[in-house]
């Protein structure tokens, strides 16, 4: 507003000056009113000190005068002691008039206390019991005011009180009686069980009382405090223990399943319990009481107890699995303690083991060395078994297919699977170590009954009349080794987690190679039969009555494919490898039966004849084997080639290329050896020493390409040599 105009800019310096000026006159007054005001703060100060001073001289004398009137009035306060005195038992006196009737009326009141008792009225019987106490008491902690140690006065009133305490424990016991069937008397009758925490309730209060005055006076009357609350959890606590031992009805030697029942009564009951705790009890108990959580601890600390008092007990391998399940796996399951009904209040995840984890190694090692008695125990017994049926004069049982079996691999294995169920139920460390265990014992016993299938081979050797389904029950002990081996691989894969297997190979490989032997040394035992009844017709092989028309080879095809018909009862596998061998066998005695040298044929036409008729006779075979083999897939050719291949050599006219045929002979068939072909050329009875060595010596100086395939058969073969006997004669 100063500067609106250009001629106004010269007054500039003085509009400066001015407000300076007044700049400074401010600041100047607000100075001179903050020292007033200080001023005026000091001398208020200083007046309220000064009299504060005035004010403590006052206090002090008349301090002094208190005093002093304090020292002049000693002498009146003791001459005062009389009337003090009769104060007191003034005081008294007023008690005792007070309580006068209810002095008087003691034994009515105990009378009728006794009658509410005896009629159930608690309330009432604790209301009026309520009242004798309380006159006693009274009556009590005057004497005590007066002269806390005249003691003959104060027996003087316990005395003449002395029915109430019998009252007092005659109430408690009604009281105990009802806690103890509190779970029963909730359903019936809740109103008493309410009447009876009100009761201990109302103990409970007057025992703070008196204990409060205790502190005050020193004073308590006899029998507090009583702890009625204390002693019912107690008793409770009892009950919960009594009720749980209690439900073992049976023993063993009354019942083999006495602990199963035992431990089925528990669980019912427990949860029976809980339940009516849960919904009925909790409303009959004030909220701090907490009487479900303390129960549920009662029963699992009396349920922990009682299972390892169990478990301390000389109990069996069935009742190991029994107790082990049950606490493992029933306890925490929705049967017990994590049914439904009980959550949330029941947390199963924070209630601690029944037993230690140390009490629970020791019985699963207790389990798995009795265990491994009993597996040893039942597969004797059941081997044991077995051997009685091999001797019945009654075939053995066929499958679904016709296979001939025993019982045995499906009683070991139903044994196993019962086991390994049992284990599974617990854990699935257990369902494993009961595995390998059962296992290992499979391989121990397949070892036994290899030797028992020895043994029995053995004895039926003595008396080949006996036993008379010897054949049958061979064949039933053969085809158990594939089922052994089936079920294994089965139990195997039902039971046996994926990265454990590795841990069984050797095992396994150990137990199939046991088995092969089984079914191996079976079958030959087999065959052996065969041969046996063959050994007549196979030593008229190569003999002049051979040459002459025998039916030999007929007899003999008919007495293999007669015993291959019963053989259709042993399973591919095995019947695969016994046809193969049986047709080996045959080629190899007939061979066998050439070299004997049983015959040197005289001239050209019995060489033919005889040649001819090898022939016949490995088409014979050949066709016989073809037909027993049908549908397995086996080559029965090459095997009476080799006897027609000898008949070649045998039928040749033209003594000169006999070397030529001897070396085709040995070409096809390389592990041929001398005495082979001396024998040979002594069969043919036209070869002298010098052509026999000639020709002998000149085939092992050439080359030997044998096939690839070829099944040596001739390294079976022995030619005999002429005994001391012969040569003398």
């Amino acid at each position: 507003g100063m500067l609106q105009r250009p001629d106004q800019l010269d007054k500039v310096e003085q509009y400066r000056r001015r407000e300076a000026r007044k700049k400074a006159s401010v600041e100047a007054r607000l100075k001179v009113q903050t020292i007033q005001s200080q001023l005026d703060g000091v001398r208020t100060g200083l007046s309220q000190l000064h009299n504060a001073l005035n004010d403590v001289k006052d206090i002090q004398q008349s301090l002094i005068d208190v005093n002093k009137d304090w020292r002049q009035s000693i002498n009146t306060i003791e001459n005062l002691k009389d009337v003090k005195d009769a104060v007191v038992q003034h005081s008294q006196l007023a008690a005792a008039v007070e309580n006068l009737k209810n002095i008087f009326s003691v034994p009515e009141i105990v009378r009728e206390t006794q009658d509410l008792i005896e009629r159930g009225e608690l309330l009432q019987a604790h209301r009026k019991l309520m009242d004798l106490e309380c006159s006693r008491d009274n009556l009590m902690y005057e004497q005590y005011r007066m002269d806390s140690k005249n003691t003959h006065d104060m027996n003087l009133i316990h005395t003449y009180f002395g029915d109430m305490q019998k009252l007092s424990e005659e109430l408690a016991k009604q009281l105990w009686m009802v806690v103890q069937r509190s779970l029963v008397t909730v359903r019936r009758d809740p109103t008493l069980l309410v009447s009876v925490v009100r009761i201990i309730e109302r103990e409970e209060k007057i025992d703070r009382r008196m204990l409060d005055r205790k502190k005050q006076t020193g004073f308590i009357p006899p029998g507090r405090p009583k702890k009625w609350k204390e002693k019912m959890f107690n008793i409770l606590e009892r009950t919960v223990s009594t009720r749980i031992e209690g439900t073992q009805a049976d023993t063993r030697e009354s019942d083999k399943m006495w602990l199963v029942r035992h431990l089925e009564i528990i669980r019912k009951y427990v949860l029976d319990d809980l339940l009516v705790a849960k919904t009925l009890l909790d409303q009959c108990f004030p909220p701090h009481y907490d009487i479900f959580n303390k129960l549920l601890n009662m029963y699992h600390q009396a349920l922990s107890t009682r299972m390892q008092e169990l478990a301390a007990e000389d109990l069996e391998a069935n009742e190991i699995v029994s107790l082990l399940t049950w606490v493992l796996n029933t306890y925490k399951s929705a049967e017990m303690m994590g049914n439904s009904e009980l959550s949330p209040e029941v947390d199963v995840n924070s209630l601690n083991p029944l037993i230690s984890q140390n009490v629970v190694d020791q019985l699963l090692s207790k389990y798995m060395s009795t265990l491994t008695s009993n597996i040893i125990g039942w597969l004797r017994k059941a081997l044991e078994t077995d051997k009685k049926d091999w001797i019945k004069e009654t075939e053995p049982e066929a499958d679904q297919d016709g296979y001939y079996q025993t019982t045995l691999p499906a009683i070991v294995f139903q044994m196993f699977e019962q086991n390994l169920q049992v284990a599974a139920q617990i854990n699935e460390d257990l369902k494993t170590k009961v595995l390998l265990l059962c296992l290992q014992q499979m391989n121990s016993f397949l070892t036994r009954y290899k030797d028992e299938a020895q043994f029995y081979k053995e004895e039926h050797l003595k008396n080949r009349q006996y036993p008379q389904c010897y054949v049958q029950y061979m064949i039933a002990v053969i085809n158990n080794c594939q089922t052994f081996k089936e079920s294994i691989i089965s139990l195997k894969r039902k039971y046996l987690k994926i990265e454990t297997e590795d841990t069984l190979l050797s095992s396994h490989t150990s137990m199939d190679a046991t088995l092969d032997i089984i079914a191996k040394e079976g079958c030959s035992s087999l065959l052996d039969e065969v041969f046996m009844d063959l050994e007549p017709h196979l030593n008229e092989l190569m003999t002049k009555k051979w040459l002459m028309g025998s039916n030999a080879v007929g007899t003999i095809c008919v007495t293999v494919e007669d015993y291959f018909n019963d053989f259709a009862r042993i399973k591919k596998p095995y019947k695969k490898t016994m046809t193969i061998e049986a047709h080996r066998r045959v080629v190899v005695e007939y061979i066998r039966a050439i070299m004997l040298k049983r015959i040197s044929f005289k001239n050209a036409e019995e060489r033919k004849e005889g040649a001819e008729r090898m022939i016949k006779e490995a088409e014979q075979f050949r066709f016989l084997f073809k037909k027993l083999a049908a549908g397995s897939g086996e080559d029965t050719e090459g095997l009476c080639d080799i006897i027609e291949a000898i008949a070649e050599v045998i039928k040749l006219t033209d003594p000169s290329l006999l070397y030529l045929e001897v070396s085709t002979l040995v070409s096809k068939y390389p592990d041929i050896r001398d005495d082979h072909i001396a024998a040979l050329l002594t069969v043919r009875g036209d070869a002298s020493r010098d052509m026999k060595q000639t020709i002998i010596e000149t085939l092992d100086q050439g080359p030997s390409q044998p096939n690839p395939n070829y099944v040596p058969i001739f390294k079976e073969i022995t030619v005999p040599t002429l005994t001391v006997p012969k040569l003398l004669k």
